[in-house]
């Protein structure tokens, strides 16, 4: 079997959706359903069993030769969580006792880095695994420390030779946008929330700019549709002898006008845009570009390609925002 992390979460039910669909898979999500939206990301999907996190490390010594890889996507992804000891015991502790298993049990892990490991993108946006080079990285909140905290951990185990997965892989996850992320409220891609607007007021609203070097909407991300995200995992599970840190990006950045721009051509409407002002309390950690470096996972082997903004955006405006079951 093949066990999702954070499989009733968006990258990783969209991980378990793709999974489920290959004959003879066989998929055991590790996730808390509570009372939300989280049990529809999951209602289209033939799954094994789905464990709560607590029980995780009881069901693999229950299934110590079934589990063909670890796929760990399970976090806490809220960049505006502030308990961090618990981020810590969850995104950092947690994820030391699945290596250690894996390491142990001869089995392939896959997990969830972030592009919030580059802080304010002063140094770049380079995925070098090299001990040096992750040191000079200064994440700006909890969620981002604590995923650059377990790379820097990775980094040494493997410097120093110890145990390790005979398949490690870890993907620096940057803006990714696509079906079943509507549990996360306010933490949603610009997506929805641009949909949602125009569908209410007619118009989009975006962030002024407070930089002189960018005109207002033009701030930049590396927007990546999550069909592309499953894309890269599934490659990695076939190519087993690919190691190592990789961006998870288009290596594009493209500004949030294009963006607001693809949503209203999904629709079929002429653009309207408002602009606000940057809220204050985050305009001085504000970021105004990232785009991944994608050379290393192309060296890698990896030749396929990755959706555009526009044909992204379209996908998930008209296969599901536009449905009335917007689940995959």
């Amino acid at each position: 079997m093949i066990i999702v992390t954070g499989g009733a979460g968006f990258i990783g039910s969209n991980l378990v959706a793709a999974l489920a669909r290959q004959q003879g898979r066989r998929v055991t999500v590790v996730d808390h359903l509570g009372d939300d939206a989280k049990w529809q990301n999951l209602a289209k999907s033939d799954v094994t069993d789905i464990v709560a996190p607590d029980d995780l490390f009881e069901f693999l010594e229950q299934h110590p030769d079934h589990v063909e890889a670890i796929f760990h996507l399970g976090a806490i992804s809220s960049t505006t969580e502030t308990d961090v000891d618990l981020i810590l015991d969850i995104n950092f502790r947690l994820s030391l006792k699945i290596w250690a298993w894996c390491a142990a049990t001869n089995t392939p892990l896959i997990y969830a880095s972030s592009a919030a490991t580059y802080g304010d993108g002063d140094q770049g946006f380079d995925d070098d695994g090299d001990l040096a080079a992750l040191g000079l990285l200064r994440p700006m909140n909890p969620y981002g420390w604590s995923k650059h905290l377990f790379d820097r951990r990775v980094a040494q185990m493997i410097a120093d030779g110890a145990d390790a997965p005979p398949q490690w892989a870890g993907l620096k996850f940057f803006n990714v946008y696509g079906p079943n992320e509507f549990h996360k409220g306010g933490q949603q891609s610009v997506v929805p929330q641009v949909y949602r607007q125009i569908k209410e007021t007619g118009q989009a609203k975006l962030f002024q700019s407070h930089n002189p070097d960018y005109p207002d909407g033009g701030q930049q991300r590396d927007f990546i549709w999550v069909g592309d995200c499953v894309a890269v995992m599934l490659w990695l599970l076939e190519h087993q002898d690919v190691s190592g840190l990789f961006n998870c990006g288009t290596g594009q950045a493209r500004s949030f006008q294009d963006l607001a721009c693809a949503v209203f051509a999904a629709l079929g409407l002429e653009p309207k845009i408002t602009y606000v002002p940057t809220p204050e309390n985050i305009r001085d950690k504000y970021q105004y570009f990232t785009q991944a470096q994608m050379e290393r996972l192309k060296r890698a082997g990896y030749d396929q390609g990755f959706t555009s903004l526009e044909d992204g955006v379209g996908q998930y405006v008209r296969d599901y925002l536009e449905q009335a079951d917007p689940f995959n």
